[in-house]
């Protein structure tokens, strides 16, 4: 009797989906903020990259 109460509480856990909501969102969350560092760092090393030209243009002499 109780491998059978054992059984239907696996069924039931397997079969709940409300947890798998916080899951899903959780995994989005994570992703979306995979994705600003991602971009950020991009962007970052860009501008970086655009203001060392733009003080070599300028003059060489001018600590930037």
């Amino acid at each position: 009797m109780i491998m059978q109460t054992i059984k239907a509480s696996v069924v039931k856990f397997v079969k709940d989906e409300d947890g798998l909501t916080v899951v899903e969102y959780a995994v989005a969350g994570g992703l979306v903020t995979a994705l600003v560092v991602a971009i950020f760092t991009t962007l970052g090393t860009a501008v970086q990259t655009k203001m060392q030209t733009l003080c070599t243009a300028l003059n060489n002499n001018v600590a930037c």
